[in-house]
C-alpha cells in the first residue's frame, strides 16, 4: 500500500477524475511526487468499476483500491449478502479473502470472522478499509489458509473457501485444477467445521462438481439480470441424502426456484403457442440448474418443444424468475421473409440460425417493448413468435 494515495488531495483528484483519460493520467508526470501516474490511473479505474458492483465502498470516503483485477474478481456486495444468509452465524473464517467484500457481509451475520489473505498487499488494503467500512468482530491474517487449518485445531461454525482457476485455458475445469485444491482438503475443511461453503465460477458443471465432492447439501445457482454469478456449494459434515439446487434471481426483487436434483425426471408437457397466450423464458439460473421439465410443472405451463427451453400458458405468473411476454403472433418461420417493416430485439432459441444475421437479413430494426423469437415448436415446427414484454427479469 502507497499511503500517500490517502491524503485528501490525492482522494480528492481521484474523485474529480473518474471520467478522465486513465490512459493519459498513467502516462502522465503525476501531480504529486510520492505517487506514480500509474497508481493513480490505476485507483481510479478500480473505483470507477465500483460504481454498481460495490456502492458502500465507492460511497464511503478514504477506501483504498486495489489492482482491477482483484475487484473484478471479487464478489459483488449483492451475490456477498446473499452468501452470508448461507453462513452458520458463529466463528467464520474466510480462507481467500481477497478484497475482503464477502468477510464485510459474513461479519454482518457472524459472531466473528477470520480474514485469511496470501497477498500481503490485498491483506493490508482489506484491514485499512474494514475500520472504514466500520466492520466489526474480524481478524486479519496474511498467510496460507489451508496451512492454517493445518496448524491449528480450532473449529469454525463456517469456513468458506473461493478457490481460483490456476489455468484460463478452455472453457471446461474442475475443483482439482483451482487453488487452493478444494477436492484434496476437503477431509481436512470438515475436520475444522461442520459447513463449508465454496463458491466457483458458474462455468463448473454441476455434475462434474458433484462428482468430486462428496457431502453436498446444496447448490446454490446465483443470477443478477440474467446473468450467472457464480455457484455456492454448500457442504455438511454429516450429510449423506440428495441434493438441493436453489435457482436464485437477485434483481429488483429476489425469486428463488430450488428442486431436489432427482426431480427433474418426467418430461413436460408439449404445447403449440398461440396469439393472447403468455411465453416465459427462464432465467439462466434455472436453465444453470437443469429444471428444464420441472418448470413447466411447477408454473403450470406448456413447453415449446423437448429442446426448447421457452414455454407458454393462458396465464401470467410473476413468481416466475424470468421473462415473460404477451403473444401478439405466432408465424410460420417461412413467411417472415413476406413482412414488412419488422421492429423487434430478436431472440433465438433451437433455431438454426443466429440472432445478428436473422436482424441483418430480414433488416429487423431493434425496439425494447416488442421481440421477434424465432424457435421451435413441438407441433408448428420453425416458428417465429411476435411478442411483447411484459415482465423483465
Amino acid at each position: 500500500m502507497n499511503k500517500h494515495i490517502l491524503e485528501p488531495a490525492v482522494q480528492e483528484y481521484i474523485g474529480s477524475n473518474l471520467n478522465a483519460d486513465v490512459h493519459k493520467i498513467a502516462m502522465a508526470k503525476s501531480p504529486f511526487p510520492e505517487i506514480t501516474g500509474t497508481e493513480l490511473s490505476s485507483q481510479i479505474t478500480a473505483k470507477k468499476k465500483c460504481i454498481k458492483k460495490l456502492p458502500l465502498w465507492f460511497s464511503t470516503a478514504g477506501i483504498y483500491y486495489p489492482p482491477l483485477l482483484s475487484v473484478e474478481q471479487c464478489s459483488s456486495e449483492l451475490t456477498a449478502s446473499y452468501k452470508a444468509k448461507l453462513s452458520a452465524g458463529g466463528k467464520l473464517i474466510d480462507l481467500t479473502g481477497g478484497y475482503g467484500v464477502d468477510s464485510y457481509y459474513f461479519s454482518r451475520s457472524n459472531s466473528a470472522v477470520v480474514h485469511v489473505e496470501l497477498n500481503p498487499e490485498l491483506s493490508a488494503i482489506a484491514q485499512y478499509n474494514s475500520a472504514l467500512l466500520n466492520q466489526s468482530y474480524s481478524t486479519f491474517i496474511c498467510g496460507d489458509g489451508i496451512d492454517l487449518l493445518k496448524d491449528d485445531s480450532e473449529e469454525y461454525g463456517t469456513i468458506y473457501i473461493d478457490p481460483a482457476r490456476r489455468s484460463e485455458s478452455g472453457k471446461v475445469f474442475m475443483l482439482k485444477d483451482c487453488s487452493p485444491n478444494v477436492v484434496e482438503n476437503l477431509d481436512l475443511l470438515l475436520s475444522r467445521s461442520p459447513l463449508i461453503l465454496i463458491k466457483t465460477a458458474p462455468l463448473l458443471d454441476l455434475t462434474a462438481g458433484l462428482k468430486e465432492l462428496k457431502n453436498v447439501a446444496e447448490i446454490h445457482v446465483v443470477s443478477v439480470k440474467n446473468e450467472c454469478k457464480e455457484l455456492i456449494w454448500v457442504v455438511q459434515r454429516d450429510y449423506t441424502d440428495g441434493v438441493k439446487i436453489v435457482c436464485t434471481t437477485l434483481n429488483e426483487t429476489e425469486k428463488q426456484f430450488s428442486f431436489m436434483k432427482d426431480e427433474e425426471t418426467q418430461p413436460a408437457n408439449l404445447g403449440s403457442p398461440v396469439t393472447g397466450q403468455y411465453l416465459y423464458e427462464p432465467d439462466v439460473a434455472l436453465l444453470k440448474g437443469g429444471a428444464f421439465n420441472l418448470i413447466a410443472a411447477r408454473f403450470k405451463l406448456q413447453k415449446l418443444h423437448a429442446q426448447t427451453q421457452l414455454y407458454c400458458a393462458n396465464h401470467a405468473d410473476h413468481d416466475f424468475p424470468g421473462r415473460i411476454f404477451k403473444i401478439d403472433e405466432v408465424l410460420a418461420a417461412g413467411k417472415i421473409k413476406k413482412e414488412k417493416n419488422l421492429i423487434g430485439n430478436v431472440i433465438v432459441r433451437n433455431f438454426p440460425d443466429k440472432a445478428a444475421s436473422l436482424t441483418e437479413k430480414y433488416q429487423i430494426k431493434a425496439d425494447d417493448k416488442h421481440f421477434l423469437i424465432f424457435t421451435q415448436s413441438a407441433g408448428q415446427g420453425k416458428i417465429v413468435i411476435k411478442a411483447s414484454i411484459i415482465q423483465h427479469y
